[in-house]
């Protein structure tokens, strides 16, 4: 697919490593909740056997976190989620579907516990501030919300823990999958979370100063290459292959949590209250239809800038591809797919057509092994 020019504006905005990343030769942006994502530095194949291998560094800014402090936050922010947190703990992130009244998937960002009376929401791509504010003000609840002045770097890779550890020291690799901890560095405090957009292991660091953040950035490339450090961006065919969902990509408001596999974070016993309770409640009696499935197909590329049609053997309709890549392991196109249930079988065979070609492919799980 062709690429074109992002125009930058107040609209869509820069991070402050945008800089940074364009000195280290960035070749394509995204936008994701109205900022810029990088997508690639080198090309995807040789960032993905990277990624694999050693360690990067990604800009990752675009999670923005949406802070929800006061009396009643906890009960804003379980109302937002299918998820029980009534057992919360501080020092944790969760992650939160986020529901409509019917249902649909909203977000599924990861939850941070700060402390007792206050959350941050770190969120995918649509809107969350506006959702949060539209319910605290229709149920007159006593918080505070607004967009965190926080930005992220993910550090991702096998090497990610040996580099943080030269970094922040030791302590590091005490940090558990899904916990977050405060680490120095410059006499600086950094919130820094065991968590990413990627299979391969890492951390986010989430900073809140802007100069402390350059240093910080600047630092990890003074000391990086003894562990072949690089620039990076979440990888597509990884993240695929990991199944790692992408909201906007994979799922939206018309998926349920049900449809997308998301079973065992949504929590229906009477004692919790959140949106669309009642609407899943009736979902999950009466079954789901179909289901978010990966496939493997026979294919180097496939563009998947708007859904494909998926067919039988037959030419019967039976599913929606939603993201693909080329995967270098797997040496063919690995994807994403919206299923009718009928139709969820290991290495169930259909067809899509492709530049007025039919090409094959079989369903498989995810993660795809």
């Amino acid at each position: 697919m062709k690429n074109f020019y992002i125009s930058k504006s107040r609209r869509v905005r820069s991070t402050p490593f945008t800089k940074r990343i364009e000195e280290q030769g960035v070749k394509s942006y995204t936008v994701y909740n109205h900022m810029l994502l990088p997508t690639t530095f080198s090309n995807v194949d040789e960032e993905y056997l990277h990624l694999k291998k050693d360690v990067q560094l990604w800009d990752v800014s675009v999670q923005r976190e949406i802070e929800i402090s006061g009396k009643d936050a906890h009960q804003l922010v379980q109302l937002m989620t299918c998820r029980d947190l009534s057992k919360s703990k501080v020092g944790n992130c969760y992650y939160a579907p986020l529901v409509d009244i019917n249902g649909g998937i909203i977000n599924d960002p990861l939850i941070y516990k700060l402390d007792e009376n206050r959350w941050r929401v770190c969120i995918a791509d649509s809107d969350v501030l506006l959702f949060a504010k539209g319910i605290s003000s229709a149920k007159n609840l006593d918080v505070d919300i607004f967009e965190a002045k926080v930005d992220t770097l993910a550090i991702q890779g096998p090497k990610s823990t040996k580099l943080m550890e030269k970094v922040f020291g030791k302590d590091i690799n005490n940090l558990k999958f899904f916990k977050f901890d405060f680490f120095n560095f410059n006499n600086k405090k950094f919130l820094i979370s065991r968590s990413g957009f990627s299979k391969q292991g890492g951390f986010e660091i989430h900073t809140d100063e802007i100069k402390a953040a350059l240093e910080l950035y600047d630092y990890f490339f003074k000391i990086g290459n003894e562990f072949n450090l690089k620039p990076g961006t979440p990888n597509h065919p990884e993240r695929i292959e990991g199944g790692l969902l992408s909201y906007g990509n994979d799922m939206d408001l018309s998926d349920n949590p049900f449809e997308c596999g998301f079973d065992k974070y949504v929590d229906l016993n009477d004692d919790i209250v959140f949106f669309g309770k009642e609407s899943l409640k009736n979902i999950k009696k009466k079954g789901i239809t179909r289901k978010l499935m990966g496939v493997k197909i026979d294919a180097k590329s496939v563009d998947v800038s708007k859904g494909i049609i998926m067919k039988d053997l037959k030419n019967k309709q039976i599913g929606q591809l939603r993201s693909a890549a080329f995967s270098p392991k797997f040496n063919k196109v690995v994807g994403i797919a919206m299923v009718k249930k009928d139709f969820c079988n290991i290495s169930e065979k259909f067809k899509i057509e492709l530049n007025n070609n039919s090409i094959s492919g079989e369903i498989c799980n995810l993660p795809i092994v």
